[in-house]
């Protein structure tokens, strides 16, 4: 999540105003997409598609003629509540670039409307509707094709539906909605925000805006849509076997944690497992990797040691000045940390200086003399080629 985080402020984004689209899609498209990843991907290239056209259309309207942007996306495939929802997270360059001259230039593009995102949506929506018909798949037909997920596990299939409606597949509560704690309020409903529209299922939402120069918060952004589906801090053991999930938010209805079995948490982080080797981080339009002005693109803006930086990353190439480093493959652990909460753990507390690994431990007894304060008994075992087991500890 940190790195890849990275990845996209340091080498793919370049430095103009991001705009994130969110679009969630009905419950019956979000159990398709969940198995059929080609399905998937053909409906976000019909929701890329009508964004980047919205923005060209845009540009021509304020004259500016042959404007094209581009757009990296996420496909989330989870809600709070751990239940199964297929969800694009889109950044968008909110603006269009131009080829001139005298190089790119970047045009931002206003503000939308509701309208104009309520216009996008049903856009979206009516070219989704003809991808699904030419595939056979709406409106579901009661003699139509199988179900492939149930012909290659019926279980699976189970387990998949009952996420999407937020209900139980397995054991003795099979078809129950998912346990909740918290004031309970049936007629509670959210209002609608600035910036969001709503048709039959389908939702739009466009009001989280980042600026030019906020690479900080385009950061936290991406680390937000790469994110995994469950922090661990809000997981609690009860002392009657059951497992709480804190939300991090209370719902609208006035819930503020879920109940589950053991086999039942289980079950749920199951269903949102993606099928093996599918990515689930796509690119359009002029960040997609074959674009002939990405290279240039994403150099935007940076300042000299990062267009040297990211020029490397986009061309493969060495950097454009001897004086710049090129970027580590894979960021270490403590890198890591640094960058996503500005904490230097190989810093010593007590003098400054840096840490060093000298020795992994993996003997419970060296573990616990050492921790204590005392000094083991013997020499600490020299690492071994695997990981150290979850009660090993380090020396520094």
């Amino acid at each position: 999540m940190t790195e890849r985080a990275a990845h996209l402020v340091d080498a793919v984004l370049p430095w103009v105003p991001v705009r994130q689209w969110v679009l969630s899609l009905p419950y019956r498209l979000r159990y398709l997409l969940a198995w059929d990843h080609g399905l998937s991907r053909a409906v976000l290239t019909v929701y890329a598609r009508r964004l980047l056209e919205c923005y060209r259309r845009d540009a021509r309207r304020r004259g500016i003629a042959g404007g094209r942007t581009g757009t990296v996306t996420v496909i989330q495939r989870f809600a709070s509540g751990l239940n199964l929802n297929v969800h694009f997270h889109t950044l968008v360059l909110d603006g269009v670039f131009t080829d001139t001259p005298q190089g790119l230039g970047f045009h931002p593009a206003p503000p939308p409307s509701d309208a104009d995102v309520a216009q996008v949506l049903a856009r979206v929506q009516r070219a989704v509707q003809r991808l699904l018909v030419r595939r056979g798949l709406h409106p579901a037909p009661d003699d139509g094709p199988r179900d492939p997920l149930v012909e290659v596990s019926p279980v699976l299939a189970g387990v998949v539906g009952a996420s999407v409606h937020g209900r139980i597949a397995l054991g003795p509560r099979a078809g129950s909605r998912v346990r909740r704690l918290g004031r309970e309020d049936p007629t509670g409903v959210g209002a609608r925000g600035p910036r969001q529209a709503h048709r039959e299922g389908f939702d739009l939402h466009a009001n989280l805006w980042v600026s030019a120069r906020d690479r900080a918060g385009l950061e936290r952004l991406c680390r937000y849509l790469l994110r995994p589906p469950l922090a661990q801090h809000r997981l609690r053991l009860r002392g009657d076997g059951h497992v709480v999930v804190e939300l991090k938010r209370a719902w609208h209805d006035g819930t503020t944690a879920l109940v589950f079995e053991p086999t039942e948490l289980l079950e749920k982080l199951a269903a949102l497992i993606p099928r093996p080797e599918i990515n689930l981080t796509l690119y359009h339009g002029l960040l997609a990797p074959n674009a002939r002005w990405r290279p240039r693109v994403v150099r935007d803006g940076r300042p000299a040691t990062e267009e040297a930086e990211a020029s490397t990353s986009a061309e493969g190439g060495a950097p454009l000045s001897s004086a710049v480093p090129p970027r580590p493959r894979y960021w270490s652990w403590a890198a890591l940390m640094a960058r996503a909460f500005a904490l230097d753990v190989l810093a010593c507390p007590r003098c400054g200086g840096r840490l060093r690994l000298l020795a992994t431990i993996v003997d419970p007894a060296v573990i616990a003399r050492v921790l204590a304060g005392r000094p083991p008994s013997h020499g600490p075992a020299p690492a071994g080629p695997g990981p150290p087991s979850p009660e090993s500890t380090s020396v520094t």
